[in-house]
């Protein structure tokens, strides 16, 4: 009967049964069957699986923080890790092994190639989000065309905003999950805090806003900007 209910739940489209508490092991052997589980339904998605989606497999005490941590420790000496990113956690391969992949198989599908002021205006919508066209144009004393705002949407790494109160009401944009996983990042918290880049003289809002350039960001690939 048991059984019966459980497949009519999955024709409905509902998830199936699953024994998250196991209390018929042992700790020792629940805790393993709960890390084979995390790690198995982390292994088979293919967009990083949250806090939330992992809960639905283990019993509702276990930690889940403690079960990452035993499975990165067993992962420790493996070509591959489990990592935080876009606010999930996902199979990655350790850095080190960069080149051979790429020899093997060629480059990431996921790599996108970004020209030097894609970079910057990127780097500017992340930090300054949500921000207009005109926004942007302002920090680099030129115009940002529709075409460079275009291939950062095309590639995923922004979409639109909420409208700006400005007159108009203008579409703001932000970055995206995708810009989160393209750089590696679990949230907006883990960038390079700005004032320490503006510390180190390495980024000046104030600087931007007025269209000062930077001697390094001016020549031949700013133009590419308009």
């Amino acid at each position: 009967m048991a059984a019966h209910s459980t497949k009519a739940r999955g024709e409905n489209g509902q998830r199936p049964f699953l024994d998250r508490e196991l209390d018929h092991l042992p700790p020792d052997a629940r805790w393993r069957e709960w890390m084979h589980r995390v790690e198995a339904t982390i292994f088979a998605a293919q967009e990083p699986v949250t806090r939330s989606a992992l809960a639905r497999v283990v019993g509702a005490g276990c930690n889940i923080d403690l079960l990452i941590d035993d499975i990165r420790e067993e992962l420790r000496g493996r070509p591959y890790d489990l990592v935080t990113v876009a606010g999930g956690w996902k199979h990655l391969t350790r850095p080190a092994y960069a080149d051979a992949i790429r020899a093997a198989v060629g480059g990431n599908e996921r790599s996108v190639d970004l020209s030097q002021s894609e970079v910057l205006v990127l780097t500017a919508i992340a930090y300054f989000q949500p921000i207009t066209r005109a926004e942007l144009s302002s920090f680099f004393g030129k115009e940002v065309s529709r075409d460079l705002i275009g291939r950062l949407r095309g590639a995923k790494l922004i979409a639109s905003g909420p409208r700006s109160p400005t007159p108009g009401a203008p579409y703001t944009y932000v970055t995206t999950k995708d810009f989160l996983l393209e750089f590696g990042l679990d949230t907006l918290r883990d960038m390079p805090d700005f004032e320490a880049l503006e510390d180190a003289g390495l980024l000046s809002k104030e600087k931007l806003l007025a269209g000062d350039i930077p001697a390094g960001l001016t020549g031949e690939d700013e133009a590419e900007i308009t």
